[in-house]
């Protein structure tokens, strides 16, 4: 069976840290309630991954459970900046190596700093793994840990 080339970077990404996981295909889908069902788990169990840049040629990526967004004033205070912005889909796409909607920070193309929202930890947790309608199924607290993510409070409800 071929596989995307993002998928393939994020699973031998996954691989290499070390880090237990199980593979989800489920094709593309419309919406956060779509992607959970297809799944098998709830909406807030769905880690979204986000590129912010904070200057030229500087990017972070922030893991936001799928019920909640980016608590802008949080994450500015904590990262010590006073703007930061979402870069437009090309630019993500050259910075991480995905396109929009598979951004996954295993195997990207430069290995940016992470940011974790501390709600995600201590559970299972259905992240991007490098293509559309792919996810995997892995502990929240390994990621963090494979990653060396920075937790803290940086979200909100939507």
């Amino acid at each position: 069976m071929d596989h995307p080339p993002g998928e393939e970077r994020a699973v031998a990404a996954l691989d290499a840290i070390g880090v237990d996981y199980s593979l989800t295909r489920h094709g593309r889908v419309g919406s956060l309630e779509e992607a959970a069902a297809a799944r098998g788990v709830h909406p807030a169990d769905i880690v979204k991954t986000l590129v912010v840049r904070r200057g030229d040629d500087d990017y972070l990526f922030v893991l936001v459970p799928g019920d909640r967004e980016i608590a802008w004033p949080k994450l500015r205070s904590l990262l010590g900046v006073s703007r930061l912005s979402m870069p437009d889909a090309e630019t993500a796409r050259d910075v991480t190596g995905y396109e929009r909607g598979t951004i996954t920070p295993f195997g990207s193309t430069r290995q940016w700093p992470v940011v974790a929202d501390g709600s995600i930890t201590g559970r299972l947790v259905s992240i991007g793994a490098g293509a559309h309608g792919v996810a995997a199924t892995v502990s929240a607290d390994e990621v963090v840990r494979a990653l060396g993510a920075q937790v803290a409070d940086v979200t909100e409800r939507r």
